[in-house]
């Protein structure tokens, strides 16, 4: 029998992948988004895949609109948030009041509602810029920015719920995700898209530093098998887990494989380093394979090559590029 799914932040890039598998899965899936970083385009996707979905055009500050969405769910996957390293430097409060105050109220909604697992997505960012070949989930804390500082106390807020309340949560921390129908125009894009996107239009992409920085670029399809994993798995309430791919990749070294797969010769444009960047970024992903029994369903070069082809192909429909 079909389970019932609360996806927030759905008209997201992760959140709009995981609601369109578990469709595609056969799963009740009831969403919610305020459209303030979301796409209504991502929306419309799902409505086109005739599955059991109910929309709602809404925020996770009200308690109200959450109260009446939970009810009767099996699971929520919490993905709303105002992401953005930049973003949260440059206004600490608005990012407190979504990915603060907002878990909160998920938590609350979820608690009085009797869901079986509230699955958060956490981030890397709470690792800050730690020494150390890998991160893993012993390290103590320690964000450098404010959207690092506003998704850790999300995490102790679901830890919290867990053991106060008996509320299964899981904190997934996601490092670098990237694939399809990633927003590629923002202020605060990724690096990838951001890339991707330049570079089609015969654009340097621009490097902050000097490009020896890492990171642990995940593709979306390995996010979205870890995170169903985290809803069902046993005995892992109010746990925090690395969800990556484990790898390292430079920065400098991204532009060259984008340059092959593109078929182009644009070295980075070097500009100085933003306040709030980590310098090097990869997961120990070892607690994921002991507790999901996860493990990466598609390497870095195969992701990116899918991302590059998908780019390529939206250029071809909008006679761009």
């Amino acid at each position: 029998m079909p389970n019932c799914y609360v996806v927030t932040g759905a008209a997201g890039f992760i959140g709009s992948h995981i609601a369109e598998r578990l469709l595609r899965d056969g799963q009740g899936v009831r969403v919610v988004d305020n459209l303030l970083t979301g796409k209504q385009a991502h929306l419309d996707y799902l409505k086109s895949l005739n599955g059991d979905l109910t929309i709602t055009i809404g925020s996770i500050i009200d308690l109200d609109t959450l109260s009446k969405l939970f009810r009767g769910v099996d699971y929520v996957i919490h993905q709303a948030a105002l992401p953005s390293v930049p973003r949260s430097v440059a206004d600490p409060l608005e990012t407190n009041a979504h990915c603060v105050d907002g878990t909160l109220k998920v938590l609350i909604a979820a608690r009085d509602a009797d869901v079986k697992r509230v699955v958060y997505a956490a981030s890397s960012s709470a690792y800050g810029d730690q020494p150390g070949a890998s991160k893993n989930e012993g390290m103590s804390p320690a964000p450098i920015s404010p959207y690092g500082a506003a998704k850790l106390t999300g995490e102790f807020y679901a830890k919290a719920f867990y053991h106060s309340y008996g509320l299964e949560t899981v904190s997934l921390r996601f490092f670098n995700v990237f694939g399809p129908r990633q927003n590629p125009d923002s202020t605060y894009a990724a690096a990838i898209p951001k890339f991707i996107r330049l570079m089609l239009n015969g654009e340097r992409p621009p490097v902050y530093g000097d490009g020896t920085q890492s990171r642990d670029f995940t593709y979306i399809d390995n996010v979205v098998h870890g995170v169903l994993l985290a809803c069902t798995a046993a005995a892992v309430g109010g746990e925090v887990i690395n969800l990556a791919s484990g790898g390292r990749v430079l920065i400098n070294d991204l532009v060259d494989k984008l340059n092959n797969l593109l078929d182009t010769d644009l070295p980075p444009a070097y500009v100085p380093q933003r306040p709030g960047d980590i310098l090097h970024s990869r997961a120990d992903i070892s607690k994921a394979r002991d507790l999901l029994a996860y493990e990466p369903v598609v390497g870095f070069d195969e992701g990116l090559r899918r991302t590059v082809a998908w780019f390529r192909q939206q250029y071809r429909h909008s006679g761009t590029g």
